[in-house]
């Protein structure tokens, strides 16, 4: 039962997300573009050099953190903090690459807010001990 509470905040997270992209693109007249589900995306070559960086670095951390959880008997929460600095980091690049390099530069409105709300909800994933209660 407590999964299907879980999955369920991870829904409403998506669909809030979706609800506040739609209503910023309205407001500020952003333009939508098109991107595939599971596309890299980059906005120039630097970009795509800056972005794999850090998903490599984020995933040997996120490897090494796993094994602390595992081995060492650490808090699942030491999981979510390095996935939240991953998520400040990897949104703040794409943000400035898009503010900066991008034929659209206000999109990195629509990035940094999709980001916010991401943190958000590891915040209150966090603050009240959802995934503790998992195990």
């Amino acid at each position: 039962m407590i999964w299907i509470k879980f999955l369920f905040f991870v829904f409403i997270v998506f669909v809030l997300n979706s609800i506040v992209k739609l209503l910023l693109r309205k407001i500020l007249k952003i333009e939508k573009e098109k991107k595939t589900i599971f596309s890299y995306n980059h906005i120039n070559e630097l970009h795509g050099k800056v972005d794999w960086t850090i998903r490599i670095t984020s995933m040997i951390a996120l490897i090494v953190f796993n094994s602390l959880i595992i081995i060492e008997d650490y808090s699942i929460n030491l999981l979510l903090i390095a996935s939240f600095f991953y998520i400040v980091l990897d949104y703040a690049v794409r943000a400035f690459f898009e503010c900066k390099y991008s034929q659209n530069p206000k999109q990195y409105i629509l990035t940094t807010s999709e980001g916010v709300l991401f943190l958000v909800a590891i915040i209150i994933v966090i603050k009240f001990d959802l995934l503790i209660k998992l195990t």
